[in-house]
C-alpha cells in the first residue's frame, strides 16, 4: 500500500501502541480512584497534559484533553458565544474552514447569531484586511483556521491576533490548528489566538483524542460536560488514559525528530509537484505552503473516479477532506474554481516517511488513469 493521505490520518507508530497496550493491560487504574493504582493513572494523566502542553506552547494548566479536533472546535465556539453573550451576535470565521467550525456556526445562526463567512481568494488565501473590514462592535468570536485541509494554505493567525488587539475589540479570537500542529511553527503563547483546538491522529496518535488550548481572555468557562469535575472541571468523564498516552508519546516522537521531518516533507511536496505537473492537464490547487498538504487537479476527469481507481491500486488519496464523503469541496467551490477543475481536484498529503518512489507510483497510476479514461464533457 501507498499511503497519501496523511491530512486524513497517520499510522500509529509501533511505540505509541505498545505505550497505550502498557496501559490497558497494566496502568488501567481510574485517575479518580484513592488507591495507588488510581494515584498512578492520575499521575500519567498530568504527565501526558504536561508533555502535550509543553510541545504546544502554553502551561498545563491552560490545555484541556477532548475527544478530537471537532469537539474542539465545538467547545470553542460555545465558549467565545457564552462569554460574549453580553456584547452581541456577530461571528467571524472563514469559507473554507473545516466542517467542525462551520456547522456550528450554522448553528449559531438558526438562534440569531449573524454570521460572516470570509472567502478566500483563487490562491486559497484569507488575508487579516479581511477581518478587520468585518469586525463589528458586537463581534464575539473570529473563528480562522492555521493551516486548511485541503489547500495547505497557512492563515495569518497572528497578524488578525495583533489587529483584534489594536481594536481593541472583546471579541475572542479562536483557530482550528489540527493541520497545523507540529506542521507549522508555532506556539500557544505566542500566537495571540484564545482558542486552539488540536488532534491527535493527525501526527501518529490514536483516534479519539485531541485538546483546547484556553487563553487568559478566556474568562470563567463553562464546563463542556458537567459531571466528576474531571480535565480541571471543564470536562467530565472518566479519562481515557490509554490515548491520552498514546497522544504524549506520538508528540514526544514527533518533536524528537521534527526540524528533520518538516524538511523532509516540504521536499516530497515539491518533488511531488514537479512531477505531478508534468502531466498533461495538471494543474495546482492554491498554493499551500504547509509542507504536509498539496492540492492538485487533473482537470475535467472527476477525481471521486481517480481516487477510487487508485484506492483498487493501493494508492490512497484523497479528493478533499475525508469529512465530505465524497461529496463536492465547499472549499474549492469558495475558491471560485472553474467547475471542471474543481471536479478533477486530488489532495495529496505526506508524512515523515513518504518517499520519492510513491511519489512516481502516484504519477504512474495518474497518467495511465488519463490515458484510459475520457474526460467528462
Amino acid at each position: 500500500m501507498i499511503y497519501l493521505d496523511h491530512a486524513a490520518t497517520t499510522p500509529v507508530p509501533r511505540a505509541v501502541a505498545d505505550e497505550m497496550y502498557a496501559v490497558l493491560t497494566e496502568g488501567f487504574g481510574n485517575p479518580s480512584a484513592q488507591y495507588p493504582l488510581g494515584r498512578d493513572a492520575h499521575a500519567l494523566v498530568e504527565r501526558c497534559r504536561a508533555t502535550v502542553a509543553e510541545a504546544l506552547g502554553c502551561a498545563p494548566e491552560r490545555f484541556a484533553f477532548t475527544s478530537c479536533g471537532t469537539e474542539g472546535d465545538n467547545w470553542a465556539i460555545r465558549l467565545a458565544a457564552r462569554q460574549g453573550r453580553h456584547t452581541g451576535r456577530h461571528v467571524i470565521t472563514t469559507a473554507t474552514e473545516h466542517s467542525a467550525v462551520l456547522e456550528p456556526c450554522r448553528l449559531l445562526e438558526q438562534d440569531g447569531y449573524e454570521v460572516t463567512y470570509l472567502r478566500p481568494d483563487r490562491s486559497g488565501n484569507i488575508t487579516a484586511e479581511q477581518v478587520a473590514q468585518a469586525l463589528r462592535e458586537d463581534t464575539v468570536l473570529v473563528s480562522v483556521m492555521l493551516v486548511n485541509n485541503e489547500t495547505g494554505c497557512v492563515f495569518p493567525v497572528r497578524e488578525i491576533a495583533d489587529l483584534m488587539r489594536a481594536r481593541g475589540t472583546k471579541a475572542l479570537l479562536h483557530t482550528d490548528a489540527v493541520q497545523g500542529f507540529l506542521k507549522v511553527p508555532f506556539r500557544a503563547d505566542a500566537l495571540g489566538a484564545d482558542l486552539i483546538s488540536v488532534s491527535g491522529h493527525k501526527l501518529g496518535a490514536p483516534k479519539g483524542v485531541g485538546g483546547l488550548y484556553l487563553g487568559e481572555r478566556v474568562r470563567a468557562p463553562r464546563p463542556l460536560l458537567a459531571g466528576g469535575g474531571q480535565e480541571m472541571g471543564l470536562r467530565s468523564g472518566t479519562e481515557a488514559t490509554a490515548q491520552l498516552a498514546g497522544f504524549a508519546r506520538a508528540v514526544a516522537l514527533r518533536r524528537a525528530s521534527l526540524d528533520d521531518d518538516l524538511a523532509h516533507m516540504a521536499q516530497i511536496k515539491a518533488y511531488a509537484l514537479e512531477r505531478l505537473l508534468a502531466i498533461e492537464g495538471v494543474e495546482r490547487v492554491g498554493n499551500g505552503t504547509a509542507p504536509h498538504i498539496l492540492a492538485v487537479s487533473l482537470v475535467g476527469y472527476p477525481s471521486q473516479n481517480v481516487v477510487e481507481e487508485l484506492g483498487a491500486q493501493g494508492i490512497c488519496i484523497s479528493a478533499g477532506s475525508a469529512c465530505h464523503r465524497g461529496q463536492p469541496s465547499h472549499v474549492y467551490k469558495a475558491m471560485g474554481l472553474p467547475k471542471h477543475t474543481a471536479a478533477g481536484v486530488l489532495r495529496v498529503s505526506f508524512g515523515p516517511a513518504t518517499t520519492e518512489a510513491e511519489i512516481d507510483a502516484l504519477a504512474a497510476a495518474l497518467q495511465a488513469h488519463r490515458a484510459r479514461r475520457f474526460p467528462m464533457l
